[in-house]
């Protein structure tokens, strides 16, 4: 090391042995956690069924043999207890804080299960609703899983930042809605992966049709389908459509997601 030496690596280019890469800002999981895929579900704006989308694809995993778990990192919106109806308090140990399990045996935590009542608001500032979702991952006790989805709140504000850059997150789902103004959306989400270095495995485009119960016509009555040109225009080939399914909202409202119809997820949730 040159005795002139700034100790600013970025700005030198000489291989000396005090040379240092960036610092790695990712938090060590729970030590009793065993996690293999962090999936993160994104949207660019709220509205589009995220969290029906998480909820569902964490049901498709699950049917198919995954041990699988749902971190609700939608801090002032959180609604994955409600869709599984699971609704007790967790408790604390030395070791951390046990996951809740579903019916089904998918594995949740929420700051939902943490209020005194579940219509408490949160009102927290950025910093603070950051520092829950990590410790969601660093202090819930997840067991053994092969994937985590993690259901993050809509746009590219703090949360998102906080899960790229904390959580060792593989890949992400994009979920969207068939207007055209979505595809602007989309891509703010997608560039923000890309920023991160995350892969995006997949989109789902939520409410693309309506199902007439009379003569069965499917009726776009959110426009037209862009799915096929967004995900060709990003490169991304794993795509799924759900309809506007009003069964669905009732099973997700009466904490009955896991009976929901999984079928048009089923080939996109083995490809995640």
């Amino acid at each position: 090391m040159s005795e002139e030496c700034s100790h600013n690596c970025d700005s030198c280019g000489a291989d000396c042995a005090q040379r240092q890469g960036p610092a790695s800002l990712l938090e060590p999981v729970n030590e009793l956690s065993r996690i293999g895929r962090v999936i993160a579900v994104v949207s660019g704006k709220g509205g589009v069924g995220k969290s029906t989308v998480t909820s569902m694809l964490a049901v498709a995993a699950a049917k198919s043999g995954k041990r699988v778990g749902i971190l609700d990192a939608d801090i002032t919106g959180p609604s994955i207890p409600t869709a599984f109806g699971v609704h007790e308090r967790p408790y604390g140990t030395d070791q951390g804080m046990p996951a809740l399990v579903s019916r089904q045996g998918i594995r949740l935590m929420s700051i939902n299960l943490l209020l005194d009542s579940q219509t408490d608001p949160v009102v927290w500032r950025g910093p603070v609703i950051a520092s829950a979702v990590k410790q969601f991952w660093t202090d819930v006790i997840w067991g053994e899983l092969d994937y985590l989805f993690v259901d993050m709140p809509p746009g590219t504000g703090d949360v998102p930042l906080t899960v790229f850059q904390s959580l060792p997150v593989n890949g992400v789902v994009v979920v969207t809605t068939p207007q055209e103004l979505v595809g602007m959306i989309v891509a703010k989400a997608v560039n923000m992966a890309r920023m991160m270095d995350v892969p995006v495995v997949g989109m789902v485009e939520n409410m693309a049709w309506y199902e007439c119960p009379c003569c069965g016509q499917k009726l776009p009555i959110f426009g037209e389908s862009h799915l096929q040109a967004i995900g060709q225009s990003f490169g991304v080939d794993n795509l799924a459509s759900l309809p506007l399914d009003p069964a669905v909202a009732t099973l997700f409202d009466h904490g009955q997601v896991e009976e929901a119809d999984i079928s048009r997820l089923w080939e996109f949730a083995q490809k995640l």
